[in-house]
């Protein structure tokens, strides 16, 4: 599914205000959802890693780095998603990152698969909307950039549910600075909540330093990966932003190299962007592998670690 995000979901504007009446019908089946369906229990740990806001918090990259943690500390994690066809991008992100990836027609059959292979804890990367699922601790991520955007549950803003959807998590995880401010507003609605906050580091060699760059994008949030760039000192001469998941076209790929090969620009996308492309064999196309840190991860895996208790 291409996820376009719509300018108006950053700020509070009336077209965001006329179709609040379709977004309070969405947080009224949620709210439904919450109260008819009885979840459902396993005899594994399940850890959920997901958001409110939709795309580019960056739930895969903390699922990622989650499972790593936990295999050098000798559990047998697996990374467990839905199979989604059009989302090979993110599979394939996992699986050149973390071995263990299962995927199922529902989460819950994935579940049952990772029980029965043996593996010792399920990392839900995405699901915290799927309310079938008793999970035994909750992960939200945010984005420092966009946080929740107008505050808006979709279609007016770009929240899949309401902010007291913070009531059933345990750990909030935000990519960037520290913001007093939304943790004031975050410990109004759950004063339980432990609040960490992570960074990106780039992992690329020294031939891009002092070079002019072509940057292109097609995740949940491409300004976010432009943004990472300038901050890292990439000379960024033109950003080409697509849809999450977007599905590239090779002539579209070579009238980029073509545009970069006549300005003298070096091309760079997403790690995430060059498992959807890398099957057009287009050698002069790079990615910027990103590194994810946690701060104050002792304590982190401090509280994940409770599970096992």
């Amino acid at each position: 599914m291409k996820i376009y995000k719509p300018k108006f979901w950053s700020t509070f504007n009336l077209t965001a205000v006329l179709l609040l009446p379709i977004s309070l019908v969405v947080s009224i089946i949620n709210i439904l959802r919450k109260k008819l369906i009885n979840p459902q229990s396993f005899n594994i740990p399940i850890i959920c890693v997901g958001n409110i806001y939709v795309g580019g918090t960056g739930k895969t990259p903390a699922s990622i780095f989650l499972a790593k943690e936990l295999a050098k500390n000798k559990k047998r994690p697996a990374i467990v998603r839905k199979f989604y066809e059009n989302y090979e991008d993110e599979q394939n992100l996992i699986k050149s990152n973390f071995s263990d990836l299962i995927l199922g027609k529902t989460r819950e059959e994935a579940i049952r698969i990772a029980s029965k292979e043996g593996f010792d804890t399920v990392i839900l990367d995405d699901g915290f909307q799927d309310y079938r699922i008793q999970k035994n601790i909750s992960i939200l991520c945010f984005n420092q950039n966009q946080l929740i955007g107008n505050g808006f549950v979709m279609p007016s803003g770009p929240l899949r549910e309401n902010l007291n959807a913070l009531k059933y998590a345990e750990i909030i995880l935000i990519n960037g600075d520290k913001n007093k401010d939304f943790e004031k507003k975050i410990f109004k609605i759950n004063k339980y909540l432990n609040i960490f906050y992570s960074k990106y580091n780039p992992v690329f060699s020294n031939n891009f330093k002092n070079k002019k760059v072509l940057a292109f994008a097609g995740i949940g949030s491409p300004e976010n990966f432009f943004k990472l760039l300038l901050e890292n000192g990439f000379n960024i001469q033109k950003k080409i932003s697509f849809p999450d998941h977007y599905k590239y076209k090779k002539e579209e790929l070579e009238n980029i190299l073509i545009e970069a090969r006549n300005k003298n620009l070096e091309v760079i996308t997403t790690e995430k962007d060059f498992h959807r492309i890398k099957g057009f064999k287009l050698d002069k196309i790079n990615y910027i592998k990103l590194e994810l840190e946690i701060l104050e991860k002792d304590e982190f895996l401090k509280k994940i670690k409770k599970i096992y208790d």
